[in-house]
């Protein structure tokens, strides 16, 4: 990365910490016992990711997983139908994509259920100074008619957890989920309700 390049991407991760995470972190809490907890947007966001269920393509790198879930209104049972939920995340070498081909990125909206579903890969860890942050993916979470919710899923197992400023903040605790052997396939599955 070029000193251009690092300079607008620390300048976006302060606007990002800043701008998003406190106004998420004071504004966006969702009651009753479903509560997700937000975390930050982080530097490598960007917008207008292509609609699309499957993230894997030819030569991509990686352990393929179904990244699976349920969104759900502020009483924490009625399904949130045409919700719009963006995921992006490293490679497994922990590089983000930020050219036109936005791997690694994408958008879907719910069904009628409230469910949403992504096929991808289990990502990679970056250096964050002189530690890695552990593996996580970020979602964006957005309907009409509700607050935004921006946050981040990270995994059972992950060393790098205890270590990581955000993922071990007690918040982080139910967002710290399993990766399922799901079928007699080998089929690898990650379930988040939001």
């Amino acid at each position: 990365m070029d000193r251009k390049n690092f300079l607008m991407t620390s300048a976006l991760a302060a606007i990002s910490v800043s701008c998003f995470g406190k106004t998420i972190e004071l504004n966006n809490k969702f009651v009753g016992d479903c509560e997700t907890t937000n975390d930050i947007l982080g530097p490598f966001y960007i917008p207008n990711a292509p609609t699309r269920k499957n993230l894997t393509y030819k030569s991509l790198e990686g352990n393929t997983i179904t990244l699976k879930g349920t969104v759900y209104k502020y009483d924490c049972v009625t399904p949130l139908k045409n919700a719009l939920v963006e995921i992006w995340h490293a490679n497994i070498n922990g590089e983000y994509d930020e050219s036109s081909n936005f791997h690694q990125r994408a958008k879907w909206f719910t069904n009628t259920k409230g469910e949403y579903e992504f096929k991808t890969i289990l990502p990679g860890k970056y250096l964050n100074g002189n530690q890695f942050r552990p593996a996580h993916i970020h979602f964006r979470i957005s309907e009409k008619d509700s607050k935004e919710l921006i946050s981040q899923i990270y995994f059972k197992g992950d060393a790098h957890i205890t270590i990581d400023h955000w993922a071990s903040k007690p918040k982080a605790e139910h967002r710290i989920l399993p990766i399922v052997l799901e079928d007699t396939k080998g089929n690898l599955v990650v379930n988040f309700d939001v």
